[in-house]
């Protein structure tokens, strides 16, 4: 399968790169990346004999059958429109896509049909996180309250992380299908620090984020009840635990019409 990673020089694109480059099903016809346009991506990733370019029609003109995106949001929709109208499958790792958004590449990305593309778009893709998101899930409905802290390196652009939103939705959608209400609202008085109680999120979930040097991305929700709590963690070392998922999502993306958001039903979960 000829792959494409889009955003190639970002830190999560070489790591993409170097695990297509090593798969034995999988090829790398194409980096992009208009930061590096015209780097030798051997000098990115200490292997590959391409060059990075910074055009999105390499990608169809190199006969890209799916194309992983790590890029920045701006870069991203326009990389995804792009791919739509190409006919070119998509697996997406760039967070913070609105509602407005998804809508929009559902549309695009309608399917189902012969030719037709598809795309698999997650917040995460380490399988420890989708587990750990799962987790919760089953476990907000039997609890009087839960915050989430996600921890990440401190370059990273966003906050809070798109896998701690998602997490807190599914939270909320899982009380909402056993009859409970949202979570209690916080009774914090008196706040000497702002923020200092984090931000209110989907379903009242209060969300913490934490960015420090050395951090990758972590995760973990807590949950609260009488005389009670359950932890709930995930911890990604390093970026190649990214990689499993990023894999499944590659193979299977050409037979999952639509969009599909999150790994879940890949997983069979």
């Amino acid at each position: 399968m000829r792959v494409g990673v889009i955003g190639a020089g970002g830190k999560m694109g070489r790591e993409v790169c170097r695990t297509v480059l090593a798969h034995p099903d999988l090829e790398l016809a194409v980096a992009v990346d208009p930061l590096f346009d015209g780097t030798p991506l051997a000098e990115l990733v200490g292997a590959g004999g391409i060059t990075v370019t910074g055009d999105l029609v390499a990608l169809p003109a190199s006969g890209v059958e799916v194309a992983v995106d790590f890029s920045r949001l701006d870069a991203s929709r326009l990389a995804l429109s792009f791919c739509a109208r190409e006919g070119i499958h998509a697996v997406v790792g760039t967070t913070g896509f609105t509602a407005d958004d998804l809508e929009g590449l559902a549309g695009a990305f309608a399917g189902p049909g012969e030719g037709a593309p598809n795309c698999i778009l997650a917040a995460n893709f380490a399988i420890g996180a989708v587990l750990m998101m799962r987790f919760a899930e089953l476990a907000a409905p039997w609890f009087q309250g839960a915050e989430i802290v996600e921890l990440h390196h401190d370059g990273k652009l966003d906050a809070p992380s798109g896998t701690a939103l998602r997490t807190a939705e599914r939270m909320a959608a899982a009380r909402s299908v056993a009859a409970d209400p949202a979570f209690p609202a916080d009774r914090t008085v008196t706040t000497v620090v702002d923020g200092a109680r984090g931000g209110a999120g989907p379903g009242g979930v209060r969300i913490h984020s934490v960015r420090l040097p050395g951090l990758v991305a972590h995760q973990e929700v807590i949950l609260g009840a009488v005389g009670q709590s359950l932890s709930i963690r995930h911890d990604s070392y390093d970026r190649a635990s990214f990689m499993d998922g990023v894999v499944l999502a590659v193979q299977q993306v050409p037979s999952r019409p639509g969009l599909t958001v999150g790994l879940e039903s890949l997983l069979g979960l």
